[in-house]
């Protein structure tokens, strides 16, 4: 487990884990949650969960992909969890290189749009191979391809986005084989839409995410479009993020 950090864009946020904590804060205040079965990615993990018991998502903030009864669940946002536990989940607060389980403790374990938040990712995904059973599933996802670095990245509290050659290393060296990937995401396409937006953040934070959480995440929930799925890792070469079903194979 000795390769570098993905290359990270020549110029991110200066002090991303404050823009983080701000940003999410913000995101999830005074924000209904949203049921995993209104995401593209429920077919699939509706599927993944119904034969794995004891079952991990770190970092859902409201927006959950497993299913929450008896979901163990970690965050840094304590409103965040306090909404999933009164649905029947196990929340704790917790930063995603210091979880607090066993070893081998979940047979499914999902961080989606999380490890490209963190500082150290490979001690993030080192901890999710720690407390994942030898045959368990992961559930990854991260932005793709430095070159496609934009204000959106630093908008949503960005580190680093990855080379795919070098994603692809990092799985390897953790014994982490890809089943099936698709596209993944919710970027606008418009990057005058998100210059607009986060010039709009910077001036009025609040009346922003009253916004985003009002208005263009409903819309972006009713646009998805069903997830298509691929054998191995899907053609990388032209996208901005990509959602991975991954098993761990610890006795490799």
């Amino acid at each position: 487990m000795s390769s570098p950090s993905p290359a990270e864009p020549s110029s991110p946020n200066s002090n991303v884990r404050d823009t983080n904590q701000s940003f999410y804060d913000g995101l999830w205040a005074n924000v209904r949650l949203v049921e995993p079965s209104r995401f593209n990615t429920w077919p699939k993990i509706q599927t993944l969960a119904a034969n794995a018991p004891q079952r991990l998502e770190v970092g859902p903030g409201m927006r959950p992909r497993l299913p929450i009864k008896d979901t163990c669940f970690t965050d840094i946002s304590e409103p965040a969890l306090a909404q999933l536990a009164r649905r029947g989940g196990h929340s704790k607060v917790a930063d995603i290189t210091r979880l607090p389980y066993a070893d081998n403790s979940f047979d499914l374990v999902c961080a989606l749009d999380i490890v490209e938040h963190v500082e150290d990712d490979l001690a993030a995904l080192d901890e999710l191979c720690r407390v994942a059973r030898p045959g368990a599933t992961l559930l990854l996802s991260v932005p793709l391809h430095p070159s496609y670095w934009t204000t959106f990245d630093e908008l949503v509290g960005h580190y680093r986005r990855y080379e795919p050659e070098q994603l692809t290393a990092l799985l390897q060296e953790r014994n982490l084989q890809v089943l099936q990937s698709s596209g993944y995401g919710m970027k606008p396409k418009s990057s005058r839409l998100v210059n607009w937006s986060m010039e709009h953040l910077r001036k009025n934070p609040k009346r922003s995410l009253w916004w985003y959480n009002r208005v263009f995440m409903p819309i972006g929930l009713r646009l998805q479009k069903p997830m298509v799925l691929s054998e191995g890792l899907v053609d990388t070469r032209h996208i901005g993020e990509v959602f991975m079903i991954c098993q761990l194979n610890k006795n490799a």
